[in-house]
């Protein structure tokens, strides 16, 4: 039985190199919970071509969208963690446990965290059309003056930029009225058509439409300035100190996963950072590389459940 068990334990330890040397066999499936054309879209969509050259196999986006990106973690929390399937949650992932009561999956429990790929800063963009303010005090000026008039479209009820607008209405003490929809792509859309006035949006969805003059940015919600809109200045410059929110995007894998696959994937999303079609995209969408990875990513998604569930309680959010 000893010699059982010698030959069991060999067989484990030569099996690990091998299933990742093995992997990936078929093509993987990147489980996006967004509808096409959003912010998460703009950062999948890049990372899915160059994994697709570095491991010789086609990577693709499932786009799953609805509930606040609940639906999409749902579907990958109950897929087979065989390697073939991976989960790109965002931001909104940590605020939604304060928000549904009655999730399908538990973030923390059913998921492994490898890593967070891309950390976009929120902008507040205006179009120019409907807002006439161009700076955030102009803004704050005319929404004062007109509580609950000014709208301001999200992605979806308990989203980043449902929270990011709630937070700044906290923050500054004005009345925007929410409008959401099914998704960021969907927003956009009829932000830029004028339906609504403003939008607390991720600088990855946002960075092509200011550069095209479509869109004005009024202020930047990070600590220092973003190298992609450097002209824009920051909340606590343009006179909101301690506004600070990004929309940032990760990976994960569903829980059972073998370990061997996710340090493999670890490795080559590391190689793909390294890689210029990628350094190149994440500046275009305004973000910079990030390192954050494993047990590390995962005590970050446990801060920041805790930061959003403080900020839903306050501002008493609810998904009606």
């Amino acid at each position: 039985t000893l010699l059982a068990a010698a030959v069991a334990a060999a067989a484990l330890a030569t099996a690990a190199p091998a299933v990742a040397q093995a992997w990936p066999a078929k093509p993987i499936t990147i489980v996006v919970p967004f509808p096409p054309g959003g912010g998460t879209d703009s950062f999948a969509r890049p990372l899915a071509a160059q994994l697709d050259q570095q491991l010789n196999q086609r990577v693709l986006i499932d786009n799953r969208g609805g509930a606040g990106g609940t639906l999409g973690a749902g579907i990958a929390a109950k897929a087979a963690p065989d390697g073939y399937t991976f989960f790109m949650g965002a931001a909104h992932h940590a605020i939604a446990p304060a928000l549904y009561p009655s999730l399908t999956y538990d973030l923390e429990k059913d998921f492994v965290p490898i890593g967070v790929l891309a950390a976009p800063p929120q902008v507040l963009v205006v179009n120019p059309e409907k807002v006439k303010a161009r700076t955030l005090a102009e803004f704050l000026a005319n929404a004062r003056a007109n509580p609950g008039q000014v709208t301001y479209a999200s992605a979806g009820n308990g989203t980043t930029h449902h929270l990011a607008g709630e937070l700044f209405k906290l923050t500054t003490k004005t009345d925007l009225r929410h409008v959401p929809y099914k998704g960021a792509g969907p927003a956009m859309q009829d932000l830029l058509a004028g339906v609504v006035d403003v939008e607390f949006d991720g600088l990855g969805s946002s960075a092509g439409q200011i550069a095209g003059k479509r869109l004005v940015a009024l202020a930047v919600a990070s600590a220092k300035r973003n190298p992609a809109i450097p002209d824009v200045p920051t909340f606590a410059e343009a006179g909101v100190p301690g506004y600070e929110v990004s929309t940032w995007y990760a990976l994960w894998a569903p829980k059972g996963t073998p370990q061997p696959v996710i340090d493999r994937m670890t490795e080559e999303l590391k190689k793909a950072f390294a890689a210029e079609p990628i350094k190149a995209a994440w500046a275009k969408n305004g973000s910079e590389i990030p390192n954050l990875w494993g047990a590390d990513f995962g005590k970050f998604v446990t801060a920041e459940i805790a930061r959003w569930g403080k900020v839903v309680k306050e501002a008493k959010v609810t998904l009606d």
